[in-house]
């Protein structure tokens, strides 16, 4: 019997490391994508501890060596891919986070990690991905990215005004729309999941949901049958009452 492969990005803490610690449970084989050796063996190390097959895979997704090399090793290793979850992201604001205090320099940090990052990751590994029989990509999105529900003078998110995070997601979006149009006649799926607000030192832990619950989508996108959806924006829903759904884009 095949081993199913996950690889997950940014995946030595928060959302990224619950997001192994599900789909290991599964008895999967994880791969821990960190550009932080220390902290990835060492939820390699967690993993293990708990029964899980993680291997750490050095990984910087703003580095193109980086991401190079670890797509190497998974094809010399491995030879396929049947996941890749997207999971890494930076949060950064000038000022008062209002848009005219925005910085190009602050814009530029933040798209090579959430967008930059992403495409490089995705068309690294999509070979890796064909050969799989049926593969699952999942970028870690946020209804932030979300232009109706950021516009919604009714919605929760209205006040927010930053520019770099909120425009990063945005474009994610788009990009994971693209990647799911062109692998439309494919068995791979392609989606965004948004975990919601969740306590991760992206936010100094101030979510009020957790890093297991916001996994909780990713695994679900990774886990989608054959019959399932490719294209959308999926998972908590704050304006709807905290359900899970699609949200617009």
């Amino acid at each position: 019997m095949t081993t199913t492969i996950a690889l997950i990005t940014g995946a030595n803490k928060g959302i990224g490391l619950a997001t192994v610690r599900q789909l290991g449970a599964r008895g999967w084989t994880v791969l821990v994508g960190a550009r932080d050796a220390a902290r990835g063996r060492e939820a390699e190390r967690t993993l293990r501890e708990g029964g899980a097959d993680a291997r750490f895979v050095p990984l910087d997704v703003t580095d193109e060596e980086s991401v190079a090399a670890a797509a190497k090793l998974v094809e010399t290793e491995y030879g396929h891919l049947d996941v890749l979850v997207n999971n890494a992201g930076i949060v950064r604001a000038d000022g008062s986070a209002m848009p005219s205090e925005t910085t190009l320099a602050t814009l530029r940090e933040v798209y090579e990690t959430n967008v930059f990052g992403v495409v490089a990751v995705t068309n690294a590994f999509l070979p890796l991905l064909r050969n799989a029989p049926a593969a699952r990509i999942v970028n870690v999105s946020s209804e932030v990215g979300s232009i109706a529900v950021m516009t919604d003078p009714q919605g929760a998110l209205f006040e927010l005004t930053s520019v770099p995070y909120p425009s990063s997601k945005a474009a994610l979006n788009m990009v994971t729309a693209m990647y799911a149009k062109e692998l439309r006649d494919t068995p791979i799926k392609v989606n965004a999941a948004n975990p919601g607000y969740c306590a991760t030192d992206l936010n100094h832990n101030s979510g009020f949901r957790t890093p297991d619950q916001g996994a909780e989508v990713s695994v679900h996108l990774a886990t989608l049958p054959a019959d399932g959806p490719s294209g959308l924006l999926w998972g908590f829903q704050m304006d709807a009452g905290g359900g899970y759904g699609v949200l617009p884009w």
